[in-house]
């Protein structure tokens, strides 16, 4: 029924359970039988005794305290012998002082001596709210310090430490001897006992009160009831507080750097601050330190963390490693600050010394290192944006000089307070700084004012009206060092002036269906243009352009300022919703066609190269919590090929559930110079929970590109990237998993290959 947390200490009661509730024993039969048969209380099922006390009593049931030295008390029955001054109190004894109460069988107080015997279901609580259960207590008449046979202590947070024999002192620290702590649950759901998913054990623990501190001596965890981690000067805070220490190794294994096994430090500085210094060793690779800061400051917080080694290094191309070696780190740091009501900064900055670092060691797979800074002011009608940015790339095949360093950007909004002509009217003024180390330079400006009115019809139809109006500025210089010829612009001074004017209408029809309500929404919108001069505009925002739904009634379908869609156009489509209780589908589905004949803006196989636009939708389903399923796709508009196919679903509930992906674009041309090439793709993942608090866990990337699609790719339309695979234990004290991961693609001197992870948590503990 129970287990006995001492059993090689005189078999001791198991304590863990002393603070059940009446409640808890009719819950649980076991219990619950051996309250009701009180002849047989040493013994069940074999195991040793255990007795759960009721609820400690409030001091109202006992005389009030007049002041310090008095002491009051309340039993059942009393007896005082004048000579002696011998004061034994038998049955439901209560007594309190200074705010501590004591309750037992028997108490045995000798007035001359001070000295206090209490026996059978000793309970003492003081005025912290921590509880101390035992056999037999020998203590003073102040009821705060003695020694304890069989010594439970119930922290006010929860915690428990038992022991065969403790002391508790006057200051409210306790010493006990062949003893345990645990912060984990002793009751099951159903207030039966269980085991603890991990506790300490150790020679001697001292409980600390002012620093609200445990330390060890000869300690080491248990979990599941096997000793497995030795931890030799152990100390932790009890509260939610973190405190310095040695936190729990991390352990892996892969083919680029052998065994490793990382153990961090954790130093807590001050209240508002603190830092981790973890040492990472390999069996194959040169030691690397790792390092994190972390600071709150008065408006705001940030952290620094960083990574440092000294070895070899495997260039991207290439297979043997440079003979001479070097420093390899990485750096990244992140925080926001918040100046007052109105202004903010927010920053984040990322580099790495080589393009491999970063897969070598497991850090991060990205493969470009952005670092940004945004100074805001937020007002009631108005937005000032000071930003900036810049991109390390870690791609294989870019150059570092061709990546563009933003500073700065800034961009102001301010809408007008007043209506004009019934709608709202907001201005803007925009600037952008962008130069490149070993490319194109360029700077913009424009200012612009927008104006929109929405209203209804009698007929129920929703209008809505858009004019705007930009005028801009650019100066580029070494165009020519840009690739691709319709990015470039034309070097020196260029401007142009746009204007546009767009009336889009929506007309919603609600009704019954299937026990649900459908709403069926056409949509027209119609945006009109005047020629602009892109082709001489640079382009460096407008990029890596695809029609789909959420740009498709853009009135610039574009996703940026440096190119904008002019002509004329009509835009046409539907949205349908129906929705039940618990159940929803919502859908998409619409195409634009270009009035005017001028060839558009846009490169061939995005869905608008010619006057009519390929079909564009999406559709979404879900049920609860359990489904969601989004489907995005284009459809060629000749022949009604697909284009752009997109699967996402989420089935299942927070144990077992799946994740499923599929991408597939087939843009149709043979060469393009655009940052989104063909590609076809499936992702899964997944968790399912076999049995209470264990599951196992995998996920799984595969190319389904083949060269017809794609050239330039080594593709053979089934080409696994990365899977892995794990089980794991988790439940509110202890969390484990171990993992099992397999590349299969080189990247320098991140190799292909299986890795395998370990990674324990013990919670409440500061790991």
């Amino acid at each position: 029924m129970s287990w006995a947390l001492f059993q090689q200490a005189a078999r001791a009661r198991p304590f863990w359970l002393a603070t059940a509730s009446g409640a808890a024993l009719a819950a649980c039969p076991v219990l619950a039988q051996a309250e009701a048969n009180p002849a047989q209380p040493e013994e069940v099922a074999g195991e040793p005794e255990l007795q759960t006390p009721d609820v400690v009593p409030t001091t109202t049931d006992a005389p009030a305290v007049k002041d310090e030295d008095q002491i009051g008390f309340a039993a059942d029955n009393l007896n005082y012998d004048s000579d002696t001054e011998v004061v034994v109190a038998e049955g439901n004894v209560q007594m309190n002082r200074e705010a501590v109460e004591m309750r037992s069988d028997k108490v045995t107080w000798n007035r001359k001596t001070g000295q206090v015997f209490a026996e059978g279901n000793v309970v003492i609580k003081n005025p912290e709210g921590d509880t101390a259960y035992g056999d037999k207590i020998e203590l003073t008449d102040t009821l705060r310090d003695g020694v304890v046979e069989n010594m439970l202590v119930v922290l006010d947070n929860g915690s428990r430490l038992a022991a065969v024999k403790g002391t508790r002192f006057d200051n409210g620290n306790i010493e006990l001897e062949n003893a345990a702590y645990t912060p984990c649950p002793v009751e099951d759901d159903e207030g039966c006992p269980k085991n603890p998913s991990w506790q300490i054990r150790a020679v001697k623990v001292l409980y600390d009160r002012a620093e609200n501190k445990v330390r060890y001596k000869g300690a080491r965890v248990e979990i599941f009831g096997l000793p497995l981690i030795p931890l030799p000067g152990l100390s932790h805070s009890i509260n939610n507080e973190p405190s310095s220490g040695i936190l729990v190794p991390e352990i892996r294994l892969d083919r680029s750097n052998g065994f490793e096994i990382a153990v961090p430090y954790y130093l807590r500085l001050a209240s508002d601050r603190d830092i981790t210094i973890t040492p990472h060793l390999y069996t194959s690779a040169a030691p690397m330190l790792e390092g994190e800061f972390r600071a709150l400051t008065d408006i705001g917080s940030f952290r620094i963390n960083g990574y440092a080694t000294y070895g070899s290094l495997v260039p991207l191309t290439g297979e043997d490693p440079d003979s001479e070696k070097r420093f390899r780190g990485y750096l990244e740091s992140a925080g926001k600050f918040q100046f007052d009501p109105h202004w903010s900064l927010t920053y984040s900055g990322r580099i790495a010394t080589d393009r491999t670092f970063m897969r070598r060691y497991d850090i991060s797979r990205d493969d470009r290192l952005r670092s940004t800074f945004e100074l805001e002011r937020i007002g009631g009608n108005s937005y000032l944006s000071i930003a900036g940015w810049a991109t390390q790339t870690l791609r294989r095949n870019d150059e570092q000089g061709q990546q563009p360093i933003a500073l700065p950007i800034i961009d102001y909004r301010q809408r007008l307070a007043d209506p004009i002509f019934g709608g709202q009217f907001e201005l803007q003024l925009n600037t952008l700084a962008i130069g490149r180390t070993a490319g194109q330079d360029t700077q913009r400006a424009f200012a612009g004012a927008r104006w929109d009115l929405r209203g209804l019809t009698g007929l129920g139809q929703e209008v809505t009206l858009t004019a705007l109006v930009r005028g801009d500025v650019y100066h580029s210089d070494e165009n020519l060092l840009t690739a691709i010829p319709g990015y470039r612009g034309k070097s020196g001074w260029q401007a142009r002036a746009i204007a546009a004017v767009a009336a889009d209408m929506r007309w919603p029809f609600i009704g019954e269906f299937a026990g649900g309500t459908q709403t069926l929404t056409p949509r027209v919108q119609i945006v009109a243009t005047p020629p602009i001069e892109n082709i001489d505009i640079p382009n460096e925002d407008s990029r890596a352009f695809d029609l789909e739904d959420s740009n498709l009634f853009a009135i610039n379908r574009f996703n940026g300022h440096d190119r904008f869609e002019d002509g004329a156009r009509i835009t046409y489509g539907v949205e349908w919703n129906y929705s039940r209780p618990g159940f929803n589908i919502s859908s998409v589905v619409g195409q634009s066609y270009r009035l005017s004949d001028k060839p558009g803006l846009f490169p061939d196989g995005t869905g608008l190269t010619d006057r009519t636009s390929d079909i564009v939708g999406r559709t979404t389903v879900a049920y609860r919590d359990f489904l969601r399923l989004t489907h995005r796709y284009r459809l060629d508009k000749d022949n009604f090929a697909i284009r752009r196919n997109e699967f996402d679903a989420t089935i299942g509930s927070r144990s077992t559930y799946a994740v499923l992906g599929y991408s597939r674009l087939n843009r149709d041309i043979l060469l393009l110079g655009e940052d989104l090439q063909d590609r076809e793709e499936v992702r899964a993942g997944g968790r399912v929970a076999f049995a209470k608090h264990w599951s196992v866990f995998g996920s799984a990337i595969v190319d389904l590109t083949q060269r017809t699609d794609d050239p330039l790719s080594s593709a053979d339309g089934f080409e696994p990237i990365r899977h892995r695979l794990g089980v794991a234990y988790d439940d509110d004290c202890l969390s484990i998993a171990l993992t099992w991961r397999r590349d299969y693609a080189d990247t320098g001197d991140a190799r292909r290959g299986n890795s395998f992870s370990f990674r324990i948590a013990f919670r409440n503990l500061g790991f």
